[in-house]
């Protein structure tokens, strides 16, 4: 959810003045994902755990008993879209994330930080 907000940005192209009126605003959201693949009993939670840190979303990283791992997290949208890139560990020798579902949502603002649960 990008929110567009009205700016204006002055500049000198070509020794002419222009003016511009755009900002991009990203907004908080909510995310859950499902990942599915070699993800449980090869420390995916905790490769999950690192990429939340890294980006400073907060949510929660679970298993699951179907074998997947559920992801849910809130930050904002382009952040959010970071750390999804990186929770499909594309670069990891032992984690293998065949397909990852993402949901989005409005955010609850529950979280104070990432966790793995139990």
């Amino acid at each position: 959810m990008t929110e567009f907000k009205p700016m204006r940005i002055t500049g000198n192209v070509g020794g002419e003045d222009l003016i511009w009126r755009v900002t991009i605003i990203n907004t908080m959201m909510r995310v859950t994902a499902c990942a599915k693949g070699r993800v449980q009993g090869v420390g995916y939670r905790y490769f999950v755990t690192d990429c939340a840190q890294e980006t400073g979303v907060s949510g929660f990283v679970k298993n699951m008993p179907d074998g997947s791992v559920l992801i849910v997290a809130e930050g904002r949208e382009d952040i959010l879209d970071k750390f999804l890139g990186m929770v499909k560990a594309h670069r990891d020798p032992v984690i293998r994330v065949d397909s990852l579902e993402i949901s989005r949502y409005e955010p609850t603002g529950e979280f104070s930080g990432f966790g793995i649960r139990r």
